[in-house]
């Protein structure tokens, strides 16, 4: 395959507009949302033009296939544009969504070059315990096609001199948490800023890219759960309020380093799994067809539809984006977004993803 090269397309550079304390980026977060919901009530009763759907899919074929551990649990997917035609740009920590065969919808890093016009790449890892979707990308074969979205980006790297206040950027990545961290210590690199990473997971041989880590020396670390689990001290040693911090990994983990982070100190974080359930009870989800589906008190209800249901729709899985949303024609919800108005949750809207059954045991009828 020929290499393509993106144009300057004239767009700003990442984080161009992001250059305030990841502290005021939170509470942006959380008022938005509530800016959009009052301004769904104001519009509630008022006749909107209906605009014409945007198009978010694009037909991809497997170019290459790649096992990039030392162990065959990871593979990398390189993925061409079916038609031939350039590939939308993205920068460093971008996402696209994939439609599997099954009808399975994955979410998954782009860890390639952003250069590329031509292709996308991700890297999955077989996961046994969970719900199919990584199993069936490793059984995904050259030539084969499949629809992906158009990348997406919550991960953004704002640069020190540019949209950042830090001076330096040190990367934290556990595991296949690497993804998204590759594509950023590239350009850190390109840009001449200072930079380390910390790099852990369970063996030498679980981890993936470790030969693409190599070139870059001693600016990375890597250790092993076999020398026991590190500890914040590890993971951020030499780190201060000059530093921006990069975080992909397991929850656990993710929760340990934003504890420990000094005061002031910039941290940017990317979660493959959704938070826990808290205070959750267990109740049931009756659909259209008839069957009941029962939600554990430690499970979401998105969880537990996907499991009969993978065709269900999600993305953010924290109740902030609005793709999980489904109507509720009998039972009272237990609201736990920040998005919805309250014309919308009379409505019977319901974000699966977060919102649960109000009482233990009840049972929920869905529109689906």
């Amino acid at each position: 395959m020929s290499r393509l090269l993106r144009p300057y397309s004239g767009e700003p550079p990442p984080g161009l507009y992001r250059s305030t304390s990841d502290r005021l980026i939170r509470i942006a977060g959380a008022a938005v949302p509530h800016f959009l919901s009052v301004v769904m009530r104001l519009t509630a009763d008022e006749d909107l033009p209906e605009l014409p759907a945007a198009v978010n899919r694009r037909t991809m074929r497997v170019a290459a296939r790649d096992i990039v551990a030392r162990d065959p649990d990871v593979v990398a997917l390189t993925l061409a544009s079916a038609d031939g035609e350039p590939l939308r740009g993205w920068h460093a920590g971008a996402h696209i969504d994939v439609y599997l065969p099954s009808g399975r919808t994955r979410q998954y890093s782009l860890c390639g070059d952003p250069d590329r016009v031509d292709e996308y790449r991700i890297a999955v890892r077989h996961n046994a315990d969970g719900l199919g979707g990584s199993a069936e990308v490793h059984q995904l074969a050259v030539g084969q096609e499949l629809e992906v979205s158009v990348p997406r980006n919550a991960f953004l790297m704002p640069l020190p001199g540019s949209g950042s206040r830090a001076a330096r950027l040190r990367f934290i990545a556990g595991g296949i948490g690497i993804t998204p961290i590759l594509p950023m210590v590239r350009l850190a690199e390109q840009q001449g800023v200072p930079w380390t990473l910390r790099y852990t997971g369970r063996s030498l041989d679980s981890l993936p890219f470790l030969g693409e880590l190599a070139a870059f020396g001693d600016k990375v670390t890597v250790r092993s759960d076999d020398a026991g689990l590190p500890t914040a001290a590890d993971l951020l040693d030499g780190v201060d309020g000059s530093t921006a911090v990069y975080a992909c990994g397991p929850p656990p983990m993710m929760e340990m380093v934003g504890l420990a982070l000094p005061i002031g100190t910039e941290l940017h974080v990317e979660r493959f799994s959704p938070l826990p359930v808290v205070d959750g009870a267990p109740f049931e989800v009756a659909l259209s067809s008839g069957e009941v589906v029962a939600v554990p008190a430690n499970q979401s209800t998105l969880a537990a539809l996907r499991q009969s249901r993978p065709d269900v729709s999600y993305s953010c899985q924290q109740g902030f984006c609005g793709t999980c949303v489904q109507r509720v024609t009998s039972g009272e919800v237990e609201h736990r977004d920040v998005i919805l108005s309250e014309a919308q949750r009379a409505a019977g809207d319901m974000l699966v993803c977060v919102s649960r059954a109000r009482f233990p045991g009840e049972r929920l009828t869905l529109d689906l």
